[in-house]
Protein backbone atom coordinates (compact mmCIF):
# COMPACT_ATOMS: atom_id res chain seq x y z
CA UNK A 1 0.00 0.00 0.00
CA UNK A 2 1.39 3.18 -0.93
CA UNK A 3 1.68 6.01 1.43
CA UNK A 4 0.69 9.87 0.46
CA UNK A 5 1.71 12.83 3.24
CA UNK A 6 -1.19 15.25 2.83
CA UNK A 7 -0.39 18.42 4.29
CA UNK A 8 -3.34 20.70 4.45
CA UNK A 9 -4.06 22.91 7.68
CA UNK A 10 -7.78 23.34 6.89
CA UNK A 11 -9.59 20.23 9.01
CA UNK A 12 -12.34 19.92 6.64
CA UNK A 13 -10.36 19.58 3.59
CA UNK A 14 -7.67 17.42 5.38
CA UNK A 15 -10.29 14.84 6.67
CA UNK A 16 -11.84 14.94 2.86
CA UNK A 17 -8.72 14.32 1.22
CA UNK A 18 -7.73 11.50 3.80
CA UNK A 19 -11.34 9.64 3.67
CA UNK A 20 -11.09 10.01 -0.35
CA UNK A 21 -7.76 8.41 -0.88
CA UNK A 22 -8.06 5.56 2.15
CA UNK A 23 -11.29 4.25 0.07
CA UNK A 24 -9.17 3.91 -3.08
CA UNK A 25 -6.40 2.31 -1.15
CA UNK A 26 -3.97 4.85 -0.46
CA UNK A 27 -2.52 4.69 3.32
CA UNK A 28 -2.42 8.53 4.46
CA UNK A 29 -0.54 9.92 7.25
CA UNK A 30 -1.81 14.40 7.47
CA UNK A 31 0.18 17.42 8.50
CA UNK A 32 -1.47 20.20 9.14
CA UNK A 33 2.00 22.93 8.83
CA UNK A 34 5.60 23.05 7.50
CA UNK A 35 7.24 22.14 10.67
CA UNK A 36 4.67 18.94 11.17
CA UNK A 37 4.78 17.85 7.50
CA UNK A 38 8.83 18.01 7.73
CA UNK A 39 8.78 15.70 10.76
CA UNK A 40 6.71 12.88 9.70
CA UNK A 41 7.83 12.86 5.71
CA UNK A 42 10.35 9.49 5.37
CA UNK A 43 11.40 7.55 2.29
CA UNK A 44 7.89 5.66 2.93
CA UNK A 45 5.97 8.43 1.83
CA UNK A 46 5.40 7.85 -1.86
CA UNK A 47 3.82 11.31 -2.67
CA UNK A 48 3.33 14.20 -0.86
CA UNK A 49 0.18 16.35 -0.91
CA UNK A 50 1.18 19.81 -0.07
CA UNK A 51 -1.08 23.02 0.68
CA UNK A 52 1.28 26.77 -0.14
CA UNK A 53 -0.77 28.64 2.60
CA UNK A 54 -0.02 26.63 5.58
CA UNK A 55 1.22 27.91 9.11
CA UNK A 56 4.79 28.05 10.27
CA UNK A 57 6.48 27.46 7.27
CA UNK A 58 4.57 27.91 3.77
CA UNK A 59 4.58 24.88 0.81
CA UNK A 60 7.35 26.53 -0.95
CA UNK A 61 9.85 26.14 2.10
CA UNK A 62 8.84 22.46 2.63
CA UNK A 63 9.17 21.70 -0.65
CA UNK A 64 12.46 22.98 -0.85
CA UNK A 65 13.60 21.42 1.86
CA UNK A 66 11.97 18.38 0.79
CA UNK A 67 13.59 18.77 -2.56
CA UNK A 68 17.42 18.79 -0.68
CA UNK A 69 16.76 14.64 0.28
CA UNK A 70 14.60 13.25 -1.94
CA UNK A 71 12.69 13.54 -5.66
CA UNK A 72 9.27 12.15 -3.90
CA UNK A 73 6.60 13.04 -5.79
CA UNK A 74 5.02 16.30 -4.88
CA UNK A 75 1.34 17.47 -6.00
CA UNK A 76 1.02 21.16 -4.69
CA UNK A 77 -2.89 22.03 -3.60
CA UNK A 78 -3.62 26.06 -3.72
CA UNK A 79 -5.94 28.27 -3.97
CA UNK A 80 -3.44 30.50 -5.61
CA UNK A 81 -4.27 30.18 -9.15
CA UNK A 82 -2.03 33.20 -10.34
CA UNK A 83 0.66 32.57 -12.86
CA UNK A 84 3.12 33.70 -10.76
CA UNK A 85 2.50 31.26 -8.47
CA UNK A 86 2.32 28.12 -10.49
CA UNK A 87 5.58 29.41 -12.01
CA UNK A 88 7.29 29.16 -8.62
CA UNK A 89 6.13 26.03 -8.06
CA UNK A 90 6.93 24.19 -10.80
CA UNK A 91 10.49 25.85 -10.33
CA UNK A 92 10.98 23.86 -6.94
CA UNK A 93 10.41 20.71 -9.08
CA UNK A 94 6.63 19.84 -7.88
CA UNK A 95 5.19 17.73 -10.39
CA UNK A 96 1.76 18.85 -10.85
CA UNK A 97 -0.18 22.10 -9.20
CA UNK A 98 -4.09 21.84 -8.47
CA UNK A 99 -5.57 24.91 -7.41
CA UNK A 100 -8.62 24.90 -5.40
CA UNK A 101 -11.87 24.09 -5.45
CA UNK A 102 -10.66 21.11 -7.75
CA UNK A 103 -12.87 17.50 -8.40
CA UNK A 104 -11.57 14.89 -6.56
CA UNK A 105 -12.20 12.14 -9.23
CA UNK A 106 -9.43 13.84 -11.24
CA UNK A 107 -7.22 14.86 -8.27
CA UNK A 108 -7.17 10.36 -7.83
CA UNK A 109 -6.45 10.30 -11.30
CA UNK A 110 -3.25 12.76 -11.52
CA UNK A 111 -1.95 11.12 -8.47
CA UNK A 112 -2.52 7.76 -9.96
CA UNK A 113 -0.40 9.13 -13.68
CA UNK A 114 2.59 10.99 -11.33
CA UNK A 115 3.18 7.47 -9.12
CA UNK A 116 3.62 5.59 -12.48
CA UNK A 117 6.07 8.19 -13.85
CA UNK A 118 7.61 7.98 -10.74
CA UNK A 119 7.44 4.43 -10.69
CA UNK A 120 9.23 4.12 -14.07
CA UNK A 121 11.49 6.54 -13.61
CA UNK A 122 12.47 4.36 -10.08
CA UNK A 123 12.90 1.23 -12.28
CA UNK A 124 15.12 2.37 -14.69
CA UNK A 125 17.90 3.83 -12.37
CA UNK A 126 18.26 0.16 -10.63
CA UNK A 127 19.76 -0.90 -13.96
CA UNK A 128 22.49 -0.95 -17.26
CA UNK A 129 21.11 -0.14 -20.32
CA UNK A 130 23.01 -1.33 -23.48
CA UNK A 131 23.20 -0.52 -27.61
CA UNK A 132 26.12 -1.65 -29.44
CA UNK A 133 29.43 -0.04 -27.86
CA UNK A 134 27.33 2.12 -25.19
CA UNK A 135 26.66 1.63 -21.48
CA UNK A 136 24.45 3.89 -19.31
CA UNK A 137 24.46 3.20 -15.81
CA UNK A 138 21.80 3.69 -13.84
CA UNK A 139 23.16 3.32 -10.40
CA UNK A 140 26.51 4.98 -11.06
CA UNK A 141 24.76 7.86 -13.37
CA UNK A 142 27.92 7.11 -15.93
CA UNK A 143 27.48 6.37 -19.62
CA UNK A 144 30.36 5.03 -21.54
CA UNK A 145 31.34 4.42 -25.35
CA UNK A 146 34.29 1.55 -25.63
CA UNK A 147 34.85 2.31 -22.07
CA UNK A 148 35.64 5.58 -22.28
CA UNK A 149 33.56 7.92 -19.90
CA UNK A 150 31.26 10.51 -22.01
CA UNK A 151 30.54 13.56 -19.60
CA UNK A 152 26.35 14.64 -20.10
CA UNK A 153 24.64 16.87 -18.01
CA UNK A 154 21.62 15.51 -15.98
CA UNK A 155 19.08 15.67 -18.32
CA UNK A 156 20.88 14.32 -21.55
CA UNK A 157 21.69 11.09 -19.09
CA UNK A 158 17.26 11.27 -18.52
CA UNK A 159 17.05 11.43 -23.13
CA UNK A 160 19.21 8.86 -23.54
CA UNK A 161 18.21 6.83 -20.87
CA UNK A 162 14.11 6.71 -21.80
CA UNK A 163 15.17 6.25 -25.43
CA UNK A 164 17.39 3.16 -24.40
CA UNK A 165 14.39 1.83 -22.05
CA UNK A 166 12.28 2.06 -24.83
CA UNK A 167 14.23 0.92 -27.70
CA UNK A 168 12.36 0.19 -31.04
CA UNK A 169 9.76 2.91 -30.01
CA UNK A 170 9.24 5.89 -31.50
CA UNK A 171 9.42 8.51 -28.40
CA UNK A 172 7.75 11.89 -29.43
CA UNK A 173 9.18 15.17 -28.04
CA UNK A 174 5.62 15.69 -26.00
CA UNK A 175 6.43 11.92 -24.75
CA UNK A 176 9.81 12.92 -23.71
CA UNK A 177 8.63 16.36 -22.13
CA UNK A 178 5.87 14.53 -19.64
CA UNK A 179 8.50 11.74 -18.71
CA UNK A 180 11.35 14.25 -18.06
CA UNK A 181 10.30 17.61 -17.39
CA UNK A 182 7.76 16.51 -14.83
CA UNK A 183 5.27 19.30 -15.50
CA UNK A 184 2.85 20.19 -18.59
CA UNK A 185 5.57 22.15 -20.67
CA UNK A 186 4.35 25.76 -21.97
CA UNK A 187 7.18 26.26 -24.19
CA UNK A 188 9.07 25.07 -27.55
CA UNK A 189 9.27 21.50 -28.23
CA UNK A 190 12.67 21.82 -29.52
CA UNK A 191 14.26 22.06 -26.26
CA UNK A 192 14.04 18.17 -26.94
CA UNK A 193 16.02 18.77 -30.23
CA UNK A 194 18.64 20.28 -28.36
CA UNK A 195 19.42 17.90 -26.35
CA UNK A 196 19.16 15.12 -29.14
CA UNK A 197 21.89 17.16 -30.58
CA UNK A 198 24.44 17.29 -28.01
CA UNK A 199 23.74 13.60 -27.06
CA UNK A 200 24.81 12.82 -30.93
CA UNK A 201 27.97 15.33 -30.38
CA UNK A 202 29.18 13.96 -26.60
CA UNK A 203 28.49 10.06 -27.33
CA UNK A 204 30.33 10.81 -30.81
CA UNK A 205 28.45 7.98 -32.23
CA UNK A 206 24.93 8.56 -33.65
CA UNK A 207 22.44 5.70 -33.22
CA UNK A 208 19.21 7.61 -32.14
CA UNK A 209 17.00 7.65 -35.13
CA UNK A 210 15.56 11.00 -36.06
CA UNK A 211 11.32 9.85 -36.76
CA UNK A 212 11.01 12.95 -39.29
CA UNK A 213 7.71 14.71 -38.15
CA UNK A 214 7.17 12.31 -34.91
CA UNK A 215 10.48 12.22 -33.08
CA UNK A 216 13.55 10.02 -32.33
CA UNK A 217 13.79 6.07 -31.33
CA UNK A 218 16.97 4.08 -30.72
CA UNK A 219 16.72 0.74 -32.94
CA UNK A 220 16.13 -2.62 -30.63
CA UNK A 221 19.04 -4.81 -31.60
CA UNK A 222 18.02 -8.36 -32.18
Amino acid sequence: MQRILVVEDDSDIQELLQNFLQEVGYEVITAKDGVEAIALFSEQVALVLLDIMIPKMDGYAVCELIRRQSDVPIIMLTALDSEKAQIKGLDLQVDDYITKPFSMPILIRKIAAVLRRSNHSQEGKKQKLYCKNLVLDCDSYTVTVDGTACSLTHREFEVLRELLLHQGRVLTRQNLLDLLWRYDFYGDGRVVDTHIKNLRKKLGIDFIQTIRGVGYKIEKEN
